[in-house]
Formats: structure tokens, C-alpha cells, sequence
């Protein structure tokens, strides 16, 4: 488990594979990307069933909804990104345009929210945020059993 977060964001060399799509800032945006999220995984080895399928369509989905939920300009879209950095290594960003509201870390959740956070902090291996010129991006790191092309998730 990660209890720490990093403001950094570190540029990937060269990955295996990539994805980049813009979505609405809107609920059905947010499910779009955690589909689109398990069909890419799909494609690079992890099946549908699977437990690394499973935690990374979890992780966008968390991402996602705070992406909507907290960093919505109207009008404007967010951004998914997956990268297949190496063999063993998803990385997942979730970019928002609202520069106004920094990433609001809660470490005990209420009735209200503030699990989501906590639900990348147990899937990840690593995740942060960072500003960018408009907004910010949010990033997790998990680990793909046996890499890209193998299913077995232990």
C-alpha cells in the first residue's frame, strides 16, 4: 500500500503501448472511460475476467469520477491516458482543466465520499497528481502479472 503521493510526474521513455482519449466531463463519460479502460487491457493480454483487468478498470473508474465530479469546467473534457510502460507496468492519467481546486486527500472517509482515494492507494504501486498549465493530472501505477500478452493476476 502507497501512503504517500508524489507531485511529480514522471515521462515514460518509450512505452510498450498507448492510449489517449478526451471524454465529457459528465457521469456517462466517466463510464465510457473505464470501458474503453477494460477493452484496451483487453488488447494488451489482461482479459476481461481478470484481476488486472478488474483493479485497473477501478482505478480509472475512481480517477474518472473525481474528474467529473471535482475538476468539471463545462465545456470542457477530460482527458484518459493509458501507457503500457513496461512489461509489468500500467500506468493510468486522468487529467482535468480546473485549475482552481487542488486534489483534496482524504484519509478518512465520511458518508458523504472520500473512498476513492483510498481505492487507489490499495490497487496502485504508485500514484500522484500533478499541475499542469490548465488543471491537473492524477496517475496510478499497477503491476500486470506475467506483462503484456499474460493473464495470471497474483
Amino acid at each position: 500500500m502507497n501512503s504517500e503521493i508524489s507531485t511529480r510526474i514522471p515521462t515514460p521513455i518509450s512505452p510498450l503501448g498507448e492510449m489517449a482519449l478526451r471524454l465529457s466531463s459528465t457521469p456517462r463519460g466517466a463510464r465510457l472511460a473505464r470501458r474503453l479502460a477494460a477493452q484496451q487491457l483487453a488488447e494488451w493480454g489482461q482479459p476481461y475476467g481478470s484481476d488486472a483487468n478488474h483493479a485497473a478498470q477501478q482505478v480509472v473508474a475512481e480517477l474518472a469520477a473525481n474528474a467529473v465530479t471535482h475538476g468539471r469546467v463545462p465545456g470542457r473534457d477530460f482527458e484518459l491516458r493509458l501507457l503500457l510502460l513496461a512489461e509489468d507496468t500500467l500506468r493510468i492519467e486522468v487529467s482535468d482543466t480546473r485549475g482552481d481546486r487542488g486534489l483534496r486527500i482524504v484519509r478518512e472517509p465520511d458518508a458523504e465520499g472520500g473512498r476513492g482515494l483510498i481505492v487507489v492507494t490499495v490497487l496502485a504501486v504508485a500514484w500522484g497528481v500533478a499541475e499542469r498549465e490548465v488543471g491537473k493530472t492524477v496517475w496510478a501505477e499497477l503491476r500486470l502479472p506475467g506483462g503484456a500478452g499474460h493473464a495470471d493476476y497474483r
